[in-house]
């Protein structure tokens, strides 16, 4: 994996802003990274999946998981109801962007806003990111705030970005005079003075919005210009993490959306990534980490349905396109947000209800920290597997369909189930009694579930 993975992840001494309260990344320690292999003697099982058949084969490790894939927007311009502030942080999120969304790119961050902000990342055990204004902004700003938090109060921010979605520059009053050419030479100049000040940053971008798998669907600018190739010209000798942000829903203003259309979606992230990975070798020769740092199911403020943000189903999709962003090896995922500014948004109601995509990070908590082989071959059932760093097994099934299943699950290796892990319409995350197994046994899948089965060596 590449070597952000390995090489930065420190945790933060001092906190982050209460009232702000977001900071969730789960706790996964250094050491959770490390590489962990079965000691069992494989059994005389297929080596190839079984039409119909879960299979896990766990002596084939496709390579350790970054923790910051559990990571969350952030920002002054919304706050978690203080009664859920405990519940916020027991989501242990190990990664934060701030101030996000596009109030970055109209407001000036305060020095009392970055102090509170790293002294709750620091209570999260978070590692914080901060994304600096353009419009309205100069590089002196930029590069001060940078002198500010890391020189004079010593926070050590190491992740930085510059503007948000200046693909959406054009269309609003943010910076109508932005095309690609502009951007570019201005996140240049940006990027130089911050790291003046601070050479050991590392800066993700362009930030793009609705990156796609669909190149002549993806933000162009007036000119025609594809903003994202446009950059990886212009700035691809800079940047150290290369980020896009994407919300497939609504097509439209005036369609809406199904649990149908949303069960249908989380494979275009196997698309969507080999993508972005192909343009960033073609176009600057480098083998770059990604980041998907804003991510939802709906980019309106859609609430109240059956598949909008604030759904359950909304939690069920979200567990498959996360497992499928770690199996596509993204390094940061931040998925927005944890307060609630409007809509469906935040995983608490402004009235303080948890919302269920909260119970989906919880789920996470138990998945290992090396992936493994897995493969499913039922249509909307899907499987992940990984080991952690005391060698226990860690199977997550996701049921997207409607309907219960029963399936086999075939394993590579002696295995014992150990703990069993239910998230659906009546379990919040709830470990309930696991059920006799025998390798290549029927395991029950409710129907929309996520299951997590941890196994040990006998």
């Amino acid at each position: 994996m590449v070597s952000i993975k390995t090489s930065v992840h420190p945790t933060r001494s001092g906190g982050m802003y209460n009232a702000l309260a977001l900071g969730m990344i789960f706790i996964f320690l250094l050491s959770a990274c490390s590489t962990a292999t079965p000691t069992s003697t494989p059994t005389s099982l297929p080596s190839t999946p079984i039409p119909g058949g879960i299979y896990v084969d766990p002596s084939q490790s496709l390579g350790p998981i970054s923790p910051y894939v559990y990571g969350i927007n952030i920002g002054p311009w919304a706050a978690v109801p203080f009664e859920r502030n405990q519940d916020a942080l027991d989501l242990k999120f190990k990664f934060l962007r701030y101030p996000g969304g596009s109030w970055g790119d109209s407001n000036n961050l305060q020095k009392y806003q970055i102090d509170q902000y790293v002294d709750y990342a620091g209570k999260m055990g978070a590692e914080p990111s901060i994304c600096v204004r353009v419009p309205g902004s100069t590089p002196e700003k930029a590069a001060e705030l940078v002198r500010y938090t890391n020189i004079e109060k010593k926070y050590a921010v190491k992740y930085w970005c510059i503007g948000n979605e200046p693909t959406l520059y054009q269309t609003t009053n943010v910076g109508k005079d932005y095309d690609t050419a502009r951007y570019n030479q201005v996140w240049r100049e940006f990027a130089v003075a911050m790291r003046a000040v601070d050479p050991t940053i590392l800066i993700y971008g362009p930030e793009v919005h609705q990156f796609t798998a669909n190149p002549d669907a993806n933000p162009k600018d007036t000119s025609g210009l594809d903003w994202m190739d446009e950059f990886l010209k212009a700035n691809g000798d800079m940047v150290d993490i290369v980020s896009i942000h994407r919300y497939p829903f609504p097509v439209d203003r005036y369609t809406t959306i199904t649990i149908d259309d949303m069960r249908a979606n989380p494979s275009e992230w196997d698309s969507i990534i080999p993508l972005l990975r192909s343009r960033i070798q073609e176009l600057t020769g480098r083998d770059l980490p990604i980041a998907v740092t804003e991510i939802n199911s709906h980019w309106s403020q859609a609430v109240g349905g059956d598949a909008t943000p604030d759904s359950f189903y909304n939690a069920i999709w979200w567990g498959d396109v996360l497992a499928r962003l770690i199996r596509q090896d993204v390094d940061i995922v931040t998925y927005f947000s944890l307060p609630t500014g409007a809509g469906g948004f935040g995983l608490f109601s402004r009235l303080a209800e948890i919302r269920p995509t909260y119970y989906t990070f919880k789920m996470y908590h138990h998945f290992g920290s090396e992936l493994v082989s897995a493969d499913s071959g039922t249509t909307d059932v899907t499987v992940y597997a990984a080991l952690s760093s005391d060698g226990k097994l860690t199977v997550l099934i996701i049921n997207l369909s409607p309907e219960a299943k029963s399936l086999p699950l075939q394993l590579v290796g002696d295995w014992q189930l150990s703990e069993t892990w239910l998230f659906d319409s009546t379990h919040t995350a709830e470990q309930i009694d696991s059920p006799t197994f025998v390798n290549g046994s029927l395991v029950d899948l409710p129907a929309q579930s996520i299951t997590l089965f941890v196994f040990s060596n006998p």
